[in-house]
């Protein structure tokens, strides 16, 4: 099986996937306690994103500058600072403690 044979069949099992969403009954969704599970599912997966992108280098846990950043860009959002702040402001404390070390 070439790469072009598993690209193939993600593809089709994708659209599968994509067209057995559109067999679900719309009652079932709009009901509170499975929009709710939705809401937090989508926030659990992009935490787990992040915590690999943060955390992990290969299968390693990799702990450098990425993480005193990631630490500021937080407490910025806490604090509503703008997003164009908070991306300089994490950029330069993982330059700074790149540069030090």
């Amino acid at each position: 099986m070439t790469a072009w044979h598993i690209v193939l069949l993600a593809s089709i099992i994708c659209f599968g996937l994509k067209s057995l969403g559109y067999l679900v009954p719309a009652r079932l969704i709009e009901r509170p306690t499975p929009a709710r599970m939705v809401d937090l599912l989508t926030v659990a997966l992009l935490a787990a994103l992040i915590s690999l992108q943060t955390f992990a280098q290969g299968q390693q846990l990799q702990l450098d500058a990425r993480v005193p950043a990631v630490l500021v860009a937080a407490v910025l959002f806490a604090l509503r600072v703008p997003f164009i702040v908070v991306v300089v402001a994490a950029a330069a404390v993982a330059a700074g403690i790149r540069a030090l070390s």
